[in-house]
């Protein structure tokens, strides 16, 4: 009896902590609700088949405990039995199946409004890169990455002239307008994962991959890496701030292109020395009076 107890308890914890945990997914900041509706369907699928499952077990410890006189009946075959159990468990696969289907063919099928912007990985840090005032993003290529170039930006296209380059720094997106975001990754695999927008993706080197979201509210939400991408892992965190119209365009107004980060330097030339030059040419001279007075 003691082992019958044990079972219905079991059952019964677990749906009270499952109803009043503390432990519950993080207010959502997008459009996908319909995620947390899918996983609270597999919740209920899964829950009453655990249910079902461990009240049965104590059903029939209780039913065919040992008692003296009795004797157990062998029936190794039982067809009709057989043909529920079959038919139960294909209802339950498909009814855990089929919403994700809806939702991930939703998360792939971007609408034509949406704005694109790309997501940079590598250990272990994030950037960015937006479309500037044509709307297009340049082509980008990881062979010819570099310091001078960190993004692998292709400096021959007209369209990447005028991107947006936010190299390790926090993300701004106005809210309530749809992103298709862009991944990419320059050296090993990461997975781009926003928990507050449902959203998160695998970063395949040499491919991009996408999804889309659409923000719905203001505030800041942490970016984090949900694919071991070696010793800095723990440590790869970013942020996206979702900013109101106003806010956003004052942020954007204040980053640089890829044009202008890449242009060249201006430095002194050989017939005009710069500051720091005579700077230094004036302390040598200095102390060469004080060493001639001595």
């Amino acid at each position: 009896m003691a082992i019958v107890l044990v079972l219905v308890l079991i059952v019964v914890g677990s749906v009270l902590f499952h109803l009043l945990s503390p432990w519950w997914w993080t207010p959502i900041a997008s459009n996908w609700d319909y995620i947390d509706n899918t996983i609270i369907i597999s919740f209920w699928i899964t829950g009453i088949v655990f249910a079902a499952v461990v009240l049965f077990m104590a059903y029939c410890v209780f039913r065919f405990r040992h008692r003296e006189g009795n004797r157990a009946a062998y029936e190794p075959e039982n067809k009709r039995l057989e043909s529920w159990l079959m038919i139960a468990t294909a209802a339950g696969v498909t009814a855990l199946l089929v919403p994700g289907l809806f939702v991930w063919s939703r998360f792939v099928n971007v609408p034509s409004d949406a704005a694109d912007i790309e997501v940079i990985g590598q250990q272990w840090q994030w950037s960015f890169r937006l479309p500037g005032k044509d709307g297009k993003l340049g082509t980008s290529d990881t062979r010819i990455v570099s310091a001078e170039n960190p993004l692998g930006i292709i400096p021959g296209d007209p369209n990447g002239q005028d991107d947006i380059v936010v190299e390790a720094a926090d993300l701004h997106l106005p809210v309530g307008k749809p992103v298709k975001v862009l991944l990419r990754s320059i050296d090993v695999l990461h997975d781009f994962y926003i928990p507050e927008f449902r959203a998160k993706m695998d970063m395949i080197p040499g491919s991009v991959t996408y999804f889309w979201f659409t923000p719905t509210r203001t505030g800041n939400f942490q970016v984090l890496c949900a694919e071991l991408c070696g010793q800095g892992h723990p440590l790869m965190h970013g942020v996206v701030m979702v900013d109101t119209e106003q806010d956003y365009l004052a942020w954007l107004g204040q980053q640089q292109t890829f044009a202008q980060l890449s242009a060249p330097k201006q430095t002194g030339s050989a017939n005009q020395p710069s500051e720091k030059t005579m700077a230094s040419s004036l302390d040598v001279a200095a102390k060469l009076e004080k060493l001639e007075a001595r």
